[in-house]
């Protein structure tokens, strides 16, 4: 009896060790102690429902959807030519159905003014009305639970991640996966030497923290 209890002890250890019996799954725990890259994924997964949770907290208190929240947040922070169904369909990666449906609702809250083109009525950009504001001013802070954590760590591990984060959003663009993304290394204005980065706009050399995410003068490398 001993003999087989040692084996099986020999068995899992050694299945632990090298995957061999193993199903190489990300969402595997056991594969995820053999590859980092999964434990990453895995992680990246986690961290994505804390968004969702904080969310739908606000979400609840104000008798709107998530999305909803984000799109006002948007609309606040980002320029009028990008504020219309087409682009925030792509920024948030919904049909365009989904995104009217969200912007019928929130016209109809009173929280949106739709500004329509003088060349085209069925054209328009979406804007804030003074209700709007207010909502976002209320909603705006869902992630800070989030930012407090980070704000506790070091700073070298802080620039680490970030340059981690920016590059894989950039890499996730290239592939397809996320269609649209304003960050330094995809706009024309971007050059590097080495590992120097450079703003041909700004005229000035970018630290690696310094590296934008959502830049509001960005311009697509053509």
């Amino acid at each position: 009896m001993l003999f087989i209890v040692r084996i099986t002890n020999f068995a899992c250890r050694f299945k632990t060790a090298t995957g061999f019996f193993m199903n190489k799954n990300i969402f595997n725990p056991g594969f995820q102690d053999i590859d980092i890259t999964s434990k990453i994924v895995a992680g990246l997964e986690r961290i994505s429902e804390v968004f969702k949770v904080l969310l739908w907290e606000k979400a609840k208190l104000l008798g709107l959807s998530p999305i909803q929240i984000q799109i006002l947040i948007f609309i606040k922070y980002h320029r009028m030519e990008l504020c219309n169904v087409s682009h925030l369909a792509k920024e948030f990666n919904l049909t365009k159905p989904t995104i009217s449906d969200a912007v019928r609702v929130l016209a109809k809250k009173g929280l949106i003014k739709k500004v329509h083109a003088s060349s085209d009525n069925r054209s328009y950009a979406i804007k804030l009305s003074d209700s709007g504001n207010a909502i976002v001013s209320e909603t705006e802070d869902f992630a800070q639970p989030l930012k407090g954590i980070l704000d506790t760590l070091d700073r070298n591990d802080l620039e680490s991640t970030f340059k981690t984060i920016s590059r894989l959003i950039f890499k996730l663009n290239k592939r397809g996966i996320l269609t649209v993304q304003r960050t330094c290394y995809a706009c024309k204005f971007y050059s590097k030497n080495g590992d120097h980065h450079f703003c041909n706009l700004l005229e000035k050399a970018l630290q690696n923290a310094e590296i934008r995410l959502d830049c509001e003068e960005f311009e697509l490398i053509q």
